[in-house]
């Protein structure tokens, strides 16, 4: 279970909003805020029969800046798919980009931003303030100008495959699955994949 705290605001333009689905083959794909060992109380854990006592912290000094950040870019036009990670991980948020648009992702975990030797940690620690973001390619020095001090890495693209790819700590491929076979674990759970 995941706490879950939703807020409500105005929008002056709703055309400037930004959606979770990929939106262009070739596209950047950024994480922004750090990945701790943060799996207690997580999805992954209770798939798997544990609780876990590294619930995710909240770090708010911290979490205001990433926040202040991604929005900021949003504003200025480079952002054109923002996802944030909390329940599942990195791992179902870049399926849930990817499941809502029919383009691909490929991600390489050696890029992304954590102190973690564990691949399932990786993918489905559910610490707080991250966010996976696809940036418009024309925009991608823009952006990172934008959130220099802050914890951001490009950890990978999106694809016309069809497939989300995951290179590993290692890197050699760890996940390699079709949309259409992901589609249909999320309909009826991940433990077949």
């Amino acid at each position: 279970p995941t706490l879950l705290i939703t807020a409500v605001g105005i929008i002056s333009d709703v055309g400037s909003a930004v959606s979770v689905d990929l939106k262009e083959p070739g596209d950047p794909i950024f994480i922004v805020g750090e990945t701790y060992p943060e799996l207690g109380g997580s999805e992954y854990y209770k798939l798997r029969g544990f609780v876990g006592k590294n619930v995710p912290k909240v770090r708010a000094s911290r979490a205001k800046r990433i926040i202040n950040s991604v929005v900021d870019a949003i504003d200025h036009g480079y952002v054109r798919a923002c996802h944030d990670i909390s329940e599942g991980g990195l791992a179902v948020a870049a399926s849930e980009m990817a499941l809502g648009s029919d383009y691909g992702v490929k991600l390489d975990l050696r890029k992304v931003p954590a102190k973690l030797k564990r691949e399932d940690f990786v993918l489905f620690s559910e610490s707080n303030s991250r966010f996976l973001v696809e940036v418009q390619s024309q925009h991608k020095r823009d952006f990172e100008k934008l959130m220099k001090g802050r914890v951001c890495s490009e950890i990978g693209s999106v694809k016309e495959d069809g497939y989300l790819s995951i290179c590993g700590l290692k890197g050699k491929k760890i996940v390699n699955v079709d949309l259409v076979k992901l589609r249909e674990a999320w309909k009826t759970g991940f433990e077949d994949i």
